[in-house]
Formats: structure tokens, C-alpha cells, sequence
């Protein structure tokens, strides 16, 4: 099973120098830590560290490895309140997209 250093590596992997995000983003994973994506720096950065971010998308560790699996649908997460997004709800949704590289 996956760990934070390796999601966050496969996460910086995935989005590359340049994502387009063009904004912040957090994955906040409760107990388990955080996910920051600087998508507004050149090069794009993706650390563990606890920002302020344009938007913030918290949900449990189990939840987040069931969307990166693809057994849990992002919207049906969302509806059923197993995701939930503080700030910018479009900057969320480009963020599906680019982890499917």
C-alpha cells in the first residue's frame, strides 16, 4: 500500500513542470498530512507542506486511494460528503484530469 511520500511523488509526477493550474491547491488528508500543489510557480511544486491554497479538498486517506484507483467516483464522493471542497470548486475539477496523465 501507498504511503504519503509516495503519493505526493506520484502526484509531482503526474502534473509535471507545467500543469496549467495556474493556482494552489491542498489535499487534506486529516491524520494521514497534506498534499500542497503549487500550480502558479515555474516550475510547478508538489510538497507536504500545510499552505494556504485556492481551494482545499479533504477527504480520508481510504477515500482518496479509492479515487486514485478508480473505485470511487469524484462526484459520487462529493454527493455522498466523502469529499468536500473549501475555495475555488473549478480549480478542484481540473485537478482529476491531470492526474489521470
Amino acid at each position: 500500500m501507498a504511503d504519503l511520500a509516495q503519493v505526493t511523488e506520484n502526484i509531482r509526477a503526474a502534473l509535471g513542470d507545467n500543469s496549467g493550474l495556474g493556482k494552489t491547491l491542498k489535499i487534506d488528508l486529516g491524520d494521514m498530512g497534506k498534499i500542497f500543489i503549487d500550480g502558479a510557480s515555474a516550475p510547478n511544486a508538489v510538497t507536504n507542506e500545510d499552505k494556504p491554497a485556492d481551494a482545499t479538498i479533504s477527504l480520508s486517506w481510504d477515500d482518496f486511494m479509492a479515487l486514485s484507483q478508480g473505485q470511487l467516483d469524484p462526484m459520487m464522493a462529493f454527493m455522498q460528503g466523502k469529499l468536500k471542497v473549501a475555495g475555488d470548486m473549478m480549480l478542484a475539477q481540473k485537478l482529476a484530469p491531470l492526474l489521470k496523465r
